[in-house]
């Protein structure tokens, strides 16, 4: 019986440290959130078409202006993309089991790229729509992905201060859209917003494709040209295949009738159910998880809150306080508390030491204690006295970022992390804000009142804190470090090293032919 040789050797070691793979991913995440402040902002988002009642009327401004959208059309515009992203989150997941991480990342930030220029050309309504959704096709692989990346090369005692500095890129991210898409819209035009935007993106879509393959812990290792042909003969189901460590996979033929592996039609037939079939496993771990879902729970009804308050927030702060700078003003208050307190909860985090009930322990007081200063600001009538209870409000919503997130990368194992990190966006997002930005528009289109608009919306931060509340008490194990993959994953997690660690030894096994 011939055997099939694979050899395990070590690539050359990554100009990428991990410092830099975090400021890399850091700038990635700042130019997605970017582009949702902008489109938010005042300067983009601009102001429908009205008509006095003498019959004089305004042609308005931005997007609502030239496509004559009402507040609901708008809240549609905003959610749009997450229909991108619903769809394209779990498929990127799922894709990291049998195609390299990183260039998957590489794919998304090119359809990214495209889907944003194109929403400077769009047309009307419908055209803009569709683009908006294909930029969330694009931000799918990248959120679904590089958390993993982040927490595999963070030092050991640094994990959630590294998450911490990532995800402090949404609120900075958001803040800085709202200045710029003021700047852009109001001396260029609201087209050139997207246009400046994909031309910064474009880089680090070539960047994907260009540089060597990474690796991802509990992924087949990566740089193998061959690594399509070892994933299908690791899901032939009359194969059982247990690979060594090491860091790339080559392929190497002992016997000359073996020149080549050709999967036959049927074959290519079943993996593509025991793809589906793996993925339906996978999400079944992750849905019968109480801690995972209590805090996907709670991080829905925050973000259902954060949404909204990202996208109505300038216009909200025009006209309860007559703000003509208010792209200016919230993004300024937006940044500023988005570094420090994401950072803040992070390192918070570390100090009390990383576990997963001192996570929940931590975003329940911060969302609790953030809920109250937030709805205390929209009370007041002082312009000054708003500003200075927001920003605390916000300081303490921004610090549970970090932690939320570490809670779904070590409450499952590592071949999971993906798929949790996945689940978790789409979560947020169709469960949050999708539904939040247009429900906040039809709201304020029947109470026509700003400020109690912003109170009842502040209101859903305390569900937040409620939930976070139950997850205190819940059995919680960190299965970051477990080694044993769970069934129906394709890969075990001791097979393959992090993704910067350099290997120096070759090892080989045989595979036993059918």
């Amino acid at each position: 019986m011939a055997s099939t040789s694979i050899a395990l050797s070590a690539p050359n070691p990554s100009w990428f440290t991990p410092k830099r793979l975090l400021g890399i991913f850091c700038v990635i995440n700042l130019l997605n959130y970017v582009d949702r402040g902008a489109i938010a902002s005042n300067g983009v988002n601009g102001s429908p078409r009205t008509c006095t009642q003498s019959g004089t009327c305004s042609s308005g401004s931005g997007i609502q202006g030239d496509f004559n959208l009402s507040n609901f059309e708008d809240g549609v515009i905003s959610s749009a993309f997450m229909v991108g992203l619903l769809v394209a989150s779990p498929i990127f997941a799922s894709l990291a089991k049998s195609i390299n991480p990183f260039r998957l990342i590489g794919v998304g930030l090119t359809v990214w790229t495209f889907a944003t220029a194109g929403c400077g050309f769009s047309l009307d309504f419908w055209s803009i729509t569709i683009c908006r959704m294909l930029v969330g096709v694009g931000e799918a692989s990248f959120v679904s992905l590089a958390a993993s990346f982040i927490d595999d090369n963070a030092p050991v005692a640094q994990k959630t201060a590294w998450l911490g500095i990532f995800y402090m890129c949404i609120p900075s991210g958001v803040a800085l859209g709202y200045a710029y898409g003021g700047l852009v819209g109001g001396h260029l035009n609201w087209r050139w917003a997207f246009w400046v935007e994909a031309i910064l993106m474009l880089p680090f879509a070539v960047l994907g494709f260009v540089m060597k393959p990474l690796q991802l812990r509990g992924f087949p290792p990566a740089g193998s040209k061959n690594e399509k042909t070892a994933v299908e003969i690791a899901t032939s189901e009359d194969q059982d295949i247990s690979y060594g460590k090491g860091c790339a996979l080559s392929i190497k033929e002992e016997s000359s009738d073996q020149s080549s592996i050709k999967p036959s039609r049927s074959n290519g037939s079943r993996n593509n159910l025991n793809q589906f079939s793996r993925i339906w496993k996978d999400m079944k771990v992750l849905l019968v998880d109480k801690v995972y879902v209590v805090n996907v729970l709670g991080y829905i009804a925050y973000n259902f809150v954060i949404g909204a308050y990202s996208y109505w927030g300038p216009k909200a702060g025009y006209n309860i306080y007559d703000m003509s700078n208010a792209d200016l003003v919230f993004g300024g208050v937006t940044v500023v508390c988005g570094i420090f307190g994401t950072l803040g909860g992070g390192y918070a985090l570390d100090l009390m030491t990383s576990t997963i009930s001192n996570a929940f322990k931590l975003i329940c007081a911060a969302a609790f204690m953030g809920a109250i200063f937030c709805f205390s600001a929209f009370c007041f009538k002082s312009l000054y006295v708003f500003i200075v209870l927001l920003a605390i409000g916000e300081l303490l919503v921004f610090a549970t970022q970090g932690p939320v997130n570490f809670i779904c990368l070590h409450c499952v194992k590592p071949g999971l992390r993906p798929l949790s990190i996945a689940v978790s966006t789409v979560s947020i997002h169709v469960f949050g804000d999708v539904i939040s930005s247009p429900l906040v528009g039809v709201l304020q289109d029947n109470v026509n009142n700003w400020r109690v608009t912003a109170l009842i919306l502040t209101s859903v931060m305390f569900l937040a804190a409620a939930m976070w509340f139950i997850g205190i008490f819940l059995q919680s194990v960190d299965r970051s470090d477990e080694d044993i993959e769970h069934p129906g994953s394709m890969y075990d997690e001791s097979n393959t090293t992090p993704l910067l660690e350099e290997c120096h030894k070759d090892h080989c096994v045989s595979l036993p032919e059918p």
